[in-house]
C-alpha cells in the first residue's frame, strides 16, 4: 500500500456516536447543542431577540416563526439530529406571515369553541389591508360582546403561551374524532385521503386540520384583533410591510359584493368546499358543472355589456385591469363578443405600443428597467389619441419595437359612431393613467380570480395559489418556462401587482371574478407534473412543495374536452378559440 494511502487511512478512525447537532445559521455562526433539541431552543440560546421570551409581552421587530433546514421548510418544534445549515424565517417573509396567519386561525377557533361550543367558524376570504372574513355557519351570528369575549379568551391563550402540538393521527381515528365534533367538512376532505394518517394540531384540548405548518406555542401570536362586521367578523392580521402593527381597516364595497355574489353562487351549485367538489368528481357529475359554472360566467359577461350599453353614447373607452394570470385577455374578447351582440363594434388599443423609449424608461432600486411604472408609459401621447379617437378624428397609432427599445409609425384609424374603444393593461384602472378624459367617457373593469374554492372551513386556498398554478401551467405549455423559471418571477410579479393594481381595485365600475369551482381539479394534473420536477436543492422546492401539499386534497379530473372553447381557463391550459380572435378594426384611413 501506498505512502498516500497509508496516510488517509490514518484520518479515518472509529467514533462514538454524536451528541450534539451542530447548526450554521446564515449569518456564518456556528451553534451545538444535543441531538433531538428542537430548532426554538437554539433561536432562544442564539439569538433571544427573534423569539417571544415573556409570556404575553408585545411584538418584536424579528420574530422567527419557522426555519429553512438544508433547503426543506421546518417548524421550530423541529428537533435536530444532524448537522446542518439553517436559515431563519420571520414574519416578514411570505412563508413566516402564512404560518402565522395559520397559527391564529387555530386560536381563534379554539376560543370561539371554547366559549360558544356548537357554532362553527367560517374562514371564508382574505381581505387586502389584512384580515380574514369569518362568519358562523351553524349557530346565530356572534354579536360585538360575544366577539369581545372571544378575543379576550384569545388574549389570555396568548399570554399563557400554550404549546400548539403536531401529531400524526391514524386515519380511522381521525374520522371518528371529527365525526364526534360534527365537522362534516373534514369528514368529506379525507375520503381523499391516500395515506393511512393525518398529521393534526392540538391545542388546549381542541384537535384540528391545517394543510403547513404552525408556531410553536401561542405567545408568538401578539398582533391581532376580532370586530364585526355585518352578519360576520374579522379577524385582522399584520403585513408583511411591518408586521408589528396592523393596517387601518379599507372598506370595499365592491370587493364584498364579489363575495356575496360568490357565496350565492357556490350554494347554487352545491359545492361547500375542495371535499363536495371530491363527491361531484367521484360521483360523474363534473359535466353539469363545469356547464352551470360556465353558463354563470357568461351571465355576468353580458351583465357588464348592459351596464356598459347604458352609458352610451358617452362611455366609449373601456379600461380593464387586474393582476397576473386572471384572465384579463380572454374576458377582453368575450366582453367584445357580447358588446357586437349590442350593436357595438369594438377596437383594442395596445397599452404596450405607449411605452416610452427605453433610454427614457424608470428604473428599479436595483438599476434594472421598472417596466410596470406608470412613468414607463407616454401618458400624454396616451391621452391624446384616446380622446382623438373618441372624437371620431384619424390618429396615426405607434407600434412599439421591443428589440430596439423605440417606437415606431403604426396604423392610420378612425373610430366610427358605434365603436367602443377597449384598453387592457396594468395602469387602466390608475387615474394618473387618464388625466385628461372626463370620468364620465370612462367605463372601468377589474377582472381577477377573486375567490377560490377552500379546502374546509379552517383551511384557505388563496387565490394568489390559483393564479401561481395557472400561471405555471402556461407558462410551461405557451413559453417554455419551466415551475422554476415561473416560481422564481413570482415575487416580482406580486410586488407590482401591490404597488400599481391592488390600490384601485375599487376605482372599477364592475369587478369581474374570474374564479372557476371546478379548475383546481382540471389544473391538478397539468400542474403536479411540473411542480414535481423542481428538485430539493433549487430555492423554489419549498413553494412547490407547499403548493404539492394542498393539490393533493383535490381529486383531479382528466377529461378537458369538457371545459368550454372559449373559457378563461382555456386562457392557461390550451386549446382557447378565442387564442387568435382580434375584436374589430377601426376603419383605415
Amino acid at each position: 500500500m501506498g505512502e498516500k494511502c497509508m496516510a488517509e487511512k490514518k484520518l479515518v478512525t472509529q467514533s462514538r456516536a454524536r451528541r450534539t447537532a451542530r447548526i450554521q445559521m446564515d449569518d456564518g455562526k456556528f451553534w451545538s447543542a444535543p441531538v433531538g433539541t428542537p430548532l426554538e431552543t437554539y433561536f432562544k440560546a442564539a439569538y433571544p431577540q427573534w423569539v417571544p421570551m415573556v409570556r404575553g409581552d408585545g411584538p418584536i421587530d424579528r420574530t422567527v416563526v419557522a426555519a429553512v433546514v438544508n433547503g426543506s421548510l421546518r417548524e421550530l418544534t423541529y428537533r435536530m439530529h444532524w448537522d446542518a445549515e439553517v436559515k431563519p424565517l420571520f414574519l416578514q417573509d411570505s412563508d413566516g406571515l402564512r404560518i402565522y396567519r395559520r397559527s391564529l386561525s387555530l386560536l381563534l377557533v379554539v376560543a370561539a369553541n371554547e366559549l360558544f361550543p356548537g357554532r362553527k367558524i367560517m374562514i371564508s376570504h382574505s381581505l387586502t389591508f389584512g384580515g380574514y372574513y369569518c362568519y358562523v355557519e351553524r349557530g346565530k351570528p356572534l354579536t360585538p360582546d360575544e366577539l369581545a369575549q372571544i378575543k379576550a379568551r384569545m388574549q389570555e391563550i396568548v399570554a399563557a403561551d400554550e404549546r400548539i402540538v403536531r401529531e400524526p393521527v391514524v386515519l380511522d381515528d381521525a374520522r371518528a374524532y371529527f365525526e364526534a365534533n360534527g365537522d362534516d367538512d373534514k369528514l368529506r376532505l379525507l375520503k381523499s385521503r391516500k395515506r393511512n394518517y393525518v398529521i393534526l394540531y392540538t391545542l388546549r384540548g381542541y384537535r384540528d386540520y391545517f394543510y403547513g405548518y404552525m408556531v410553536p406555542s401561542t405567545g408568538y401570536l401578539t398582533v391581532f384583533d376580532l370586530w364585526s362586521d355585518g352578519e360576520g367578523f374579522i379577524l385582522h392580521y399584520p403585513r408583511s410591510k411591518d408586521p408589528t402593527v396592523l393596517q387601518e381597516p379599507a372598506a370595499l364595497p365592491k370587493l364584498r359584493a364579489v363575495f356575496e355574489e360568490s357565496g350565492r353562487w357556490l350554494q347554487l351549485l352545491r359545492v361547500e368546499d375542495v371535499g363536495a367538489l371530491n363527491v361531484i368528481n367521484r360521483e360523474g357529475h363534473m359535466a353539469e358543472l363545469i356547464l352551470v359554472a360556465e353558463a354563470l360566467h357568461e351571465s355576468r359577461y353580458a351583465d357588464i355589456a348592459d351596464a356598459i350599453l347604458e352609458r352610451q353614447p358617452d362611455a366609449r373607452l373601456v379600461l380593464l385591469a387586474g393582476p397576473s394570470s386572471s384572465g384579463k385577455t380572454t374576458s377582453s374578447k368575450r366582453l367584445a363578443i357580447q358588446l357586437k351582440t349590442h350593436g357595438l363594434r369594438p377596437f383594442t388599443l395596445g397599452m404596450d405600443d405607449y411605452f416610452v423609449s427605453r433610454d427614457a424608461t424608470p428604473r428599479d432600486a436595483y438599476g434594472n428597467y421598472d417596466f410596470e411604472h406608470i412613468d414607463a408609459v407616454d401618458v400624454d401621447l396616451f391621452n391624446q389619441h384616446a380622446l382623438q379617437l373618441l372624437d371620431g378624428k384619424e390618429v396615426q397609432l405607434p407600434r412599439f419595437n421591443f428589440l430596439s427599445g423605440e417606437r415606431e409609425k403604426g396604423e392610420r384609424v378612425r373610430l366610427e359612431r358605434d365603436q367602443v374603444l377597449i384598453v387592457e393593461g396594468i395602469h387602466a384602472l390608475n387615474p394618473d393613467l387618464v388625466p385628461r378624459i372626463p370620468r364620465e367617457r370612462i367605463f372601468r373593469l377589474y377582472v381577477s380570480c377573486l375567490t377560490q374554492l377552500n379546502i374546509d372551513r379552517h383551511n384557505r386556498v388563496p387565490t394568489t395559489d390559483v393564479r401561481l398554478l395557472r400561471r405555471i401551467v402556461r407558462d410551461a405549455a405557451s413559453r417554455g418556462y419551466s415551475a422554476v423559471d415561473t416560481i422564481g418571477r413570482w415575487d416580482s410579479v406580486r410586488n407590482g401587482e401591490r404597488r400599481w393594481i391592488f390600490p384601485y381595485q375599487e376605482n372599477a365600475d364592475v369587478m369581474f371574478n374570474s374564479a372557476l369551482v371546478y379548475e383546481l381539479a382540471v389544473l391538478r394534473p397539468l400542474a403536479e407534473p411540473l411542480l414535481l420536477q423542481v428538485t430539493s436543492d433549487q430555492p423554489q422546492h419549498i413553494e412547490s412543495k407547499r403548493l404539492l401539499s394542498f393539490l393533493s386534497w383535490v381529486e383531479p379530473y382528466e377529461d378537458r374536452t369538457l371545459v368550454p372553447a372559449n373559457s378563461v381557463l382555456r386562457e392557461f391550459i390550451g386549446q382557447s378559440i378565442l387564442k387568435d380572435y382580434v375584436p374589430g378594426h377601426a376603419s383605415p384611413r
